[in-house]
C-alpha cells in the first residue's frame, strides 16, 4: 500500500476488491486502503492501511453505535454516535470530534466534517471518488482512517436501508 500523502493531491477512489464484501482505496491503481467484511453474516469489517489495522463493528442496544477499535491492541479508539438522518458524531478517545453526514437525494455525497464544520473529505457515492481539500492538516494517519470509516458507514447505510425495503416488501 502507498502512503495518503501522496494520494491527495490525486484522485483516490473506492473500488470493490477481488474479495467478496471487501473495498479498496485507490490512487492510480495502487491501494491505500482496504475495508473487508469479517465474516458472511457479520456487520463488522476489518480495514487497513500502512497506517495500522482496525475493526469496525456495531454496539449497544439496537446495535446503533459503531466503535472504532485497533485490531493490533484491542483498544477502542472512537465511537460513531448515531443520528437519525444517518451518519453521524465520531469522537476519538483523544477528544477530537467529527460529524459524518450525508446530503442529496438518495445520499450521494457523504461528508466528514471538523468540530468547526470545515469539511475535511468528502466521498461522491455514484462516481466512487473521495476528496480531500487542500488545505485539510489532519495526520495522514488520521484522515485515512476518516476515509475508511466514512466509506463503512456509506455501507452500513445501503445495508440498513435494504433490510428496511425487505421488511416492508413482506409485510406489505
Amino acid at each position: 500500500m502507498i502512503p495518503v500523502s501522496s494520494a491527495i493531491s490525486a484522485g483516490l477512489t473506492w473500488s470493490k476488491s477481488s474479495r467478496k464484501h471487501g473495498y479498496e482505496l485507490k490512487r492510480n491503481g495502487e491501494i491505500v486502503a482496504s475495508l473487508q467484511r469479517t465474516g458472511c453474516w457479520s456487520s463488522a469489517y476489518q480495514a487497513e492501511s500502512p497506517h495500522g489495522k482496525w475493526k469496525f463493528r456495531r454496539t449497544g442496544f439496537w446495535r446503533a453505535a459503531t466503535e472504532v477499535v485497533d485490531s493490533r491492541s484491542g483498544a477502542r479508539i472512537a465511537v460513531l454516535k448515531p443520528n437519525w438522518g444517518g451518519g453521524g458524531t465520531l469522537v476519538f478517545s483523544d477528544g477530537q470530534t467529527f460529524q459524518i453526514t450525508c446530503r442529496g437525494l438518495w445520499r450521494p455525497v457523504w461528508s466528514v466534517l471538523a468540530e468547526n464544520g470545515e469539511p475535511v473529505l468528502s466521498i461522491h457515492s455514484r462516481e466512487k471518488t473521495v476528496v480531500v481539500p487542500d488545505q485539510s492538516l489532519l495526520p495522514e494517519d488520521r484522515l485515512i482512517l476518516l476515509a475508511t470509516f466514512a466509506r463503512y458507514v456509506m455501507q452500513q447505510a445501503a445495508e440498513d436501508a435494504a433490510s428496511v425495503a425487505v421488511v416492508v416488501a413482506v409485510t406489505s
